[in-house]
């Protein structure tokens, strides 16, 4: 009898944990659902046309040579750099571990190679951060209020545009593409990024 009422009493606890369990990881699912959302409105934004600047960020090089989302940032804002002749373009991206030359410096060759004049590209080669290619861009661009778009794979405009928004920035977000590969990573690291932004923003 006693031996009856501490299995039933174990049992009502570990259906208890379960429902728990169970209610933590729904809330969860949604939470990453809503996230995901975000992110997609992000890579919705109307373009607008001859924005007075158009900052790209950076993303990882390998010694000299970007990486491939990097040259899909590059792409991208080489696309908009020639359709939009009166746009200057801030490459924004400081050098890390690996990296033999800045972000910034490596985006700054890109965009010559597809024949943007080095006279409209700024060079920002001091950020490691989001938030600091933002903060670090702002301190180049004479007018703020000015329009402008940020250049960045289609995962990480939302954030980057809620950041540059928030320090003041007029400005809309321009989607490049994500490698297929890095889809998974990209998504999961995002989403745990944009959450500590909410927490500390």
């Amino acid at each position: 009898m006693f031996n009856n009422e501490r299995i039933w009493k174990r049992g009502k606890t570990l259906n208890k944990a379960l429902k728990l369990i169970i209610i933590a990881a729904v809330l969860i699912m949604v939470y990453f659902g809503f996230l995901h959302m975000k992110i997609q409105e992000g890579k919705q934004q109307a373009i607008p046309e001859e924005a007075d600047y158009l900052i790209i960020l950076g993303a990882r090089v390998k010694g000299t040579v970007p990486t491939l989302s990097l040259q899909y940032r590059i792409d991208k804002a080489a696309e908009y750099l020639k359709a939009n002749e009166q746009t200057v373009a801030i490459v924004s991206g400081g050098k890390g571990p690996g990296e033999d030359i800045s972000e910034a410096q490596a985006m700054q060759q890109g965009l010559i190679e597809q024949g943007i004049e080095e006279a409209r590209i700024i060079k920002e080669d001091k950020s490691t951060t989001t938030y600091e290619n933002i903060v670090f861009s702002k301190a180049l661009i004479p007018d703020p209020a000015a329009p402008g778009v940020i250049v960045s794979n289609d995962f990480h405009i939302y954030r980057a545009v809620a950041i540059a928004t928030k320090e003041g920035l007029n400005i809309k977000g321009i989607p490049a593409k994500t490698p297929k590969v890095a889809v998974p990573k990209s998504y999961i690291r995002e989403y745990l990024a944009i959450t500590k932004y909410y927490l500390t923003e």
